[in-house]
């Protein structure tokens, strides 16, 4: 074989790669340019489908979430990882915007494993914690143009940021920086409380493949999501009195179906949170704080 076939060869595969690219990079464009965000309708559609569903469907969403400790000094430190399962029926609303109904609930495991943890050794202070499984709901939530608005029962107050396209991607982000006065009072509660008030940061991204969104046949977009927190210590944690927070690092997608949830994150939530799979017949608020006194002051006796 000669250089100059070679080189004929070389001009030959770049020229079809170079359209490729180019056929990609036009494509892309043209999706994006009929994603009209200065349109509201449009604009709710978008985060309606990305975060959930544009129609009256049940959707189901697992997130591995990973718990760090931060005492306002040094490194993070490993605390332990949750599997949270959100299910939330969605449905269209008479304004234009679209309504869910949240049911949530997460297994507490040794970090990074689907290993059930039902005492906890807290790396800060030795001590041995009982652990309080997260269950939670139901709690109402409205998706709109400009963003999402949940019930007074929501730990999450979300401030929208813009809806960004890179590429053939879509990306809904959103922010929430809440707090509220601490029902465990330092002073009756001083190995558990965290303080006169309780806060809670949170920052989320949703994203979904353009393509998807402007599919009128999907009534929702397959979606990676992921979302990082930074939260006063829970009471089990048993860091009454100490600096710091925990920092979570979750990330997840939606499921075709609860068949999808992974073997191992199911049978751990089977285990601690038993209550998520009859979200059917979920009616009673459960609220975590209010429950876990309960619980304390039941087990104390």
């Amino acid at each position: 074989m000669t250089s100059s076939e070679l080189t004929r060869r070389n001009v030959i595969a770049t020229a079809g790669m170079t359209t490729l690219a180019a056929a990609s990079i036009q494509a892309a464009s043209a999706a994006t340019a009929t994603l009209d965000l200065t349109d509201t309708k449009t604009r709710a559609m978008v985060r309606a489908k990305v975060q959930g569903s544009i129609a009256e469907e049940t959707v189901f969403s697992f997130y591995r979430l990973h718990l760090y400790g931060y005492i306002n000094e040094g490194n993070l430190v490993p605390l332990c990882t949750m599997n949270n399962l959100n299910i939330t029926k969605w449905k269209p609303l008479p304004n234009g915007n679209y309504g869910g109904t949240v049911f949530e609930s997460g297994a507490y495991c040794k970090f990074d494993t689907d290993e059930v943890i039902d005492t906890w050794e807290n790396p800060f202070t030795g001590e041995k914690r009982d652990v309080w499984p997260f269950i939670g709901g139901p709690l109402k939530v409205e998706v709109g143009a400009d963003g999402a608005v949940t019930d007074e029962t929501a730990t999450v107050k979300p401030k929208p940021q813009r809806i960004d396209v890179i590429g053939d991607t879509v990306f809904v982000a959103s922010q929430s920086a809440f707090s509220f006065p601490n029902p465990l009072k330092p002073e009756q509660y001083p190995k558990e409380s965290a303080g006169p008030i309780y806060f809670w940061d949170s920052h989320f991204v949703h994203a979904a493949k353009v393509a998807d969104v402007l599919d009128p046949k999907l009534t929702r977009a397959g979606a990676f999501s992921q979302f990082q927190n930074l939260v006063s210590w829970h009471p089990w944690f048993g860091m009454g009195g100490k600096p710091g927070r925990t920092y979570g690092k979750a990330y997840g997608t939606k499921l075709k179906s609860l068949d999808d949830l992974p073997k191992g994150a199911r049978a751990s939530l089977e285990k601690q949170t038993p209550d998520i799979f009859n979200f059917k017949t979920w009616t009673k608020p459960r609220l975590d704080f209010p429950e876990y006194l309960a619980w304390r002051k039941a087990k104390q006796g």
